[in-house]
């Protein structure tokens, strides 16, 4: 774990891959911070287990409301990186898909009707690089933009369109590229912005994977 910023109203962490975004029986990242805190840690946004990158978190409950409200009304705004198979037909667009999750197998599947438990994801995406020569055949490393924050979101809704993420076993991604030497999946949080009084913070990371797959 690496906090990025902190004041004495919330945190901005780098969570590595492995570890859970809540808590976790004094494992996960909110119970790390926790300590630090008098036991208080709030999840403003949470990433999977396999998944890297940015997470805020509140110290007071007050601003876990204010935090989360930003959240609700589209004012936290993030963008993660990805590397998937493929090479995508449009350099940019925007993705939406009826997606129901199955709690049970904690998977989730896109549908084609509204039923009870289906959500509407949307996200847009720019395709940043490819690359051919990676013994996996062509990949693309994308900037996605969220737009819905529903389960496994961005996971299944590339998978969907064959272009599934590096690593991302569970919805049919290939496997990492020799020598990478990465854990989990190819997807990262890198950069949040928010609105913090009269300012924009805005805090960004460049994942460790992106140079090792896209040297160029």
């Amino acid at each position: 774990m690496e906090i990025l910023f902190e004041n004495e109203r919330y945190w901005v962490v780098r969570k590595p891959v492995g570890i859970l975004s809540e808590q976790d029986g004094g494992r996960g990242l909110a119970d790390l911070l926790a300590t630090q805190n008098d036991g208080y840690a709030g999840v403003i946004h949470r990433l999977d287990r396999e998944v890297s990158g940015l997470i805020l978190y509140a110290k007071t409950p007050n601003e876990a409301a204010r935090l989360s409200e930003l959240a609700r009304e589209g004012s936290l705004k993030k963008e993660y990186l990805a590397a998937v198979a493929g090479v995508l037909e449009a350099e940019t667009g925007e993705l939406s898909d009826l997606l129901y999750y199955d709690r049970a197998r904690n998977k989730v599947f896109p549908v084609e009707r509204e039923r009870r438990g289906v959500k509407k994801a949307v996200l847009r995406y720019r395709v940043e690089n490819t690359a051919e020569d990676t013994g996996i055949g062509k990949i693309s490393l994308l900037s996605i933009e969220p737009v819905t924050g529903r389960t496994h979101q961005i996971r299944v809704q590339f998978a969907s369109r064959k272009h599934p993420i590096l690593g991302d076993r569970r919805y049919g991604g290939p496997s990492l590229p020799a020598g990478i030497g990465q854990k989990g999946i190819l997807l990262a949080c890198r950069k949040i912005s928010f609105p913090d009084g009269n300012e924009i913070r805005e805090f960004s990371i460049a994942p460790e994977w992106k140079t090792l797959v896209f040297p160029t």
